[in-house]
């Protein structure tokens, strides 16, 4: 388990006790979607994003997030080892219902945080495929009553497929994209 997996429940609460707009994983998914299309990124463009009175909010609360943006950026950064990242999602014990909407809200959030620093209608070759398998994952049937072992598999067999996927997208870019300014 990597920090930014032990996070999430603290991650959680801190975006709850907020009142954000966007839960743990969707708000992981933006940032390393904004990631993965230019690398430097700014962390404040994405608190701002994630969190609408981000100038009002209290240090205590903004230095873990920021702290998750940064240890992201690292990894993705480093790039060389696809096992040192990871979603930010609920740990394997959790509800299937509760793991999938998850993974469901972090390619929603993928997706935004892409589409925030590079609207593209038209994706080249495999990029494309993976933005368009991560559009499919985000129509993921959450309403798991009782999952079975088949699909605790499929949903980490999903979550695998995103991992490499992301690195897939980011070594796309160029380090020196420039970045669309909002």
């Amino acid at each position: 388990m990597n920090n930014i997996q032990m996070g999430y429940q603290s991650i959680s609460e801190i975006l709850i006790s907020l009142d954000a707009d966007f839960e743990a994983a969707e708000a992981h998914g933006v940032a390393v979607g904004m990631l993965s299309i230019a690398i430097q990124a700014d962390a404040d463009n994405w608190l701002q994003l994630i969190l609408s009175d981000y100038a009002d909010i209290p240090a205590q609360y903004t230095e873990p997030l920021l702290d998750l943006f940064e240890k992201t950026r690292k990894v993705l950064a480093n790039g060389l080892d696809e096992f040192g990242f990871d979603l930010l999602l609920p740990d394997d014990d959790e509800p299937l219902a509760e793991q999938s909407e998850a993974l469901r809200a972090w390619c929603l959030g993928f997706l935004f945080g892409v589409g925030y620093l590079r609207s593209q209608v038209a994706w080249p070759g495999e990029v494309a495929e993976i933005m368009q398998d991560i559009v499919e994952i985000t129509k993921l049937d959450t309403n798991i009553e009782n999952g079975d072992d088949e699909d605790a598999n499929a949903l980490m067999e999903l979550r695998e497929y995103l991992r490499t996927a992301v690195l897939t997208v980011k070594d796309y870019f160029p380090e020196t994209l420039p970045v669309q300014s909002h």
